[in-house]
């Protein structure tokens, strides 16, 4: 049977073990050093108080006058005790120049010889020492009295060592118990601390920590989308490798806040909002974006996590899917219209009148050639050539004239690989279905559409004839969800400029004669144009200023 291995203690209950050891080493050196400290200081004391003593009982003129009498031992000893007991001191001794004493504590020790050193004193000079005694160990000291300047007699004051230990005990007794009153004080706010700790890692170890933070690392590298996750203060504080290069920032990003990046105000907000964002569109000056935020809660606000998936080639590929269903709708129309006329020109061959059947037919053919060939010379760029009839298609089936101005002229090679076909898609697809969008359903719609390259740039321009655009919408009217057509709309304006920026280009808006909106894109072009081929020759029954798609 495999026994189960213990899980390691957490990473709070390590720490609160490590705080705890480290907190009673602490204490427990402060203690020792604070007995070292206070043992010296006693031993100090004791030697001050001691020489004080006998120097005071040295400089009495009572000792003197004791000693020129019969009795110095009578005089001495009442006065001595005095002393001692003044002073705090364990011993005051006087003794002759040999070491006779003539007073001491137990009364059997006078007139016997002085323990201890006392050749300092008899050269005159004040010395203490710490020396064995009748008492015990004590610490002593030892002066010389002095009359007509002759050292006459000795004093020796001391205090016993044990007396000294006592208090150091005294004093100690009252450490321990800071010592301990300190050391239950860290304790418990270590563990008040590491319990805080311990919510914050989830009771995890520190492997377990580390394991997480090298899986996460790996994670955030690994993951194509763009992650970037905001602090309380919305301060960037991760961001992975995906999000930098979709945002366009640097490596030292992080600690910024995130309304100072110089991102879209859309974008932005989207980030600094505290409600979740679920799945919106978001542009930048190069990309299509799409966003989802939610905010991190604990208890409090912690910041936000978002996430971003770039959306810009698949949305300038549904935007040429819409485009390519707009065309078959188109030819659907046209081949059911066609059948119509078809039928039209069996039923007069029907009733006779063959030559009105040959003359309706040559009419329709002469007039969709004209159109196909107006625009296939015109036009020589093969995507703009078949984007424009299909829309032209559409436009007609809505009951909206497309019309292609008579200076338009792009020959095939002359747009540079610097603007891709696909932005050129963009930028005259939306252009054009905006203008439908907006002159559909009114008397005489008309848009005119115009392509040309001339004096190194790219111009496209698209004018319709519907209500225009009002002045006050006219800051507004590139941003995304601008639009008068009603929730989820408002994204096509907004890809036209985008496009139009990543190649260097402008976007400028304007009115019509007819009150309607003109929207005119430049590009530049990095190489220089040719000269325009010769203009070609107007088709019959076609006007020289425009020919309607």
């Amino acid at each position: 049977m495999r026994i189960p291995l213990p899980r390691p203690r957490s990473l709070a209950g390590q720490l609160f073990a490590m705080q705890v050891v480290l907190v009673a080493a602490i204490v427990a050196g402060c203690a020792v050093f604070a007995y070292v400290t206070d043992r010296s200081q006693a031993e100090e004391t004791a030697r001050r108080q001691s020489t004080a003593a006998a120097t005071a009982v040295a400089a009495s003129p009572s000792v003197p006058q004791a000693l020129r009498s019969p009795n110095p031992t009578a005089l001495l000893q009442p006065y001595a005790e005095s002393v001692r007991k003044r002073t705090g001191v364990d011993f005051v001794v006087v003794m002759s120049p040999d070491g006779t004493r003539w007073s001491h504590p137990e009364g059997v020790e006078i007139g016997r010889t002085y323990r201890g050193h006392i050749e300092p004193a008899l050269q005159g000079r004040t010395f203490s020492e710490t020396h064995m005694g009748v008492l015990g160990r004590s610490v002593r000291t030892i002066t010389p009295v002095y009359e007509d300047g002759k050292v006459v007699a000795l004093v020796s004051s001391g205090i016993t060592i044990e007396k000294i230990s006592e208090q150091v005990r005294e004093q100690v007794t009252a450490l321990l118990g800071m010592a301990g009153a300190a050391l239950a004080i860290g304790g418990a706010g270590t563990y008040v601390i590491n319990a805080r700790l311990r919510r914050h890692t989830h009771g995890m170890n520190a492997s377990e920590l580390s394991r997480m933070h090298d899986y996460h690392e790996a994670a955030l590298h690994a993951v194509s989308e763009g992650l970037v996750m905001l602090d309380g203060q919305r301060r960037i504080a991760l961001i992975n490798d995906g999000a930098r290069e979709l945002l366009g920032l640097d490596a030292e990003v992080v600690g910024r806040s995130a309304a100072d990046l110089g991102l879209p105000v859309s974008l932005t907000t989207a980030l600094l909002a505290s409600e979740p964002r679920v799945d919106e569109l978001h542009l930048t000056a190069e990309r299509v974006l799409v966003v989802n935020t939610r905010p991190v809660v604990g208890g409090e606000r912690r910041g936000t996590v978002a996430t971003l998936r770039d959306r810009t080639e698949l949305q300038a590929l549904t935007g040429e899917l819409t485009s390519e269903r707009g065309f078959t709708e188109a030819l659907r129309s046209q081949a059911h219209e066609a059948a119509n006329r078809l039928h039209t020109v069996v039923s007069l061959i029907e009733l006779g009148r063959v030559e009105e059947a040959v003359g309706f037919a040559t009419a329709e053919l002469e007039l969709a050639q004209a159109l196909t060939d107006r625009v296939v010379d015109a036009v020589g760029e093969p995507v703009l050539a078949a984007l424009l009839l299909g829309k032209a298609a559409q436009a007609n089936e809505r009951g909206v004239e497309l019309t292609l101005t008579e200076d338009s002229r792009i020959d095939d090679g002359l747009l540079p690989p610097e603007i891709p076909s696909r932005d050129l898609v963009t930028i005259l697809g939306n252009l054009i279905d905006n203008a439908v969008d907006a002159t559909s359903g009114t008397p005489h719609a008309r848009v005119a559409v115009t392509a040309r390259t001339c004096d190194g740039e790219l111009l496209l321009r698209v004018a319709d004839t519907g209500p225009g655009v009002e002045e006050g919408d006219r800051d507004a009217v590139f941003d995304r969800g601008w639009s008068t057509h009603g929730p989820a709309r408002g994204l096509g304006l907004a890809l036209v400029r985008q496009a139009a920026t990543r190649a260097s280009g402008t976007v400028t808006l304007a009115d019509t004669p007819e009150g309607g909106a003109e929207f005119t894109v430049r590009l530049p072009l990095a190489q220089p144009l040719p000269k325009p081929r010769s203009q070609p020759k107007p088709q019959p029954g076609v006007p020289d200023s425009e020919v309607s798609l």
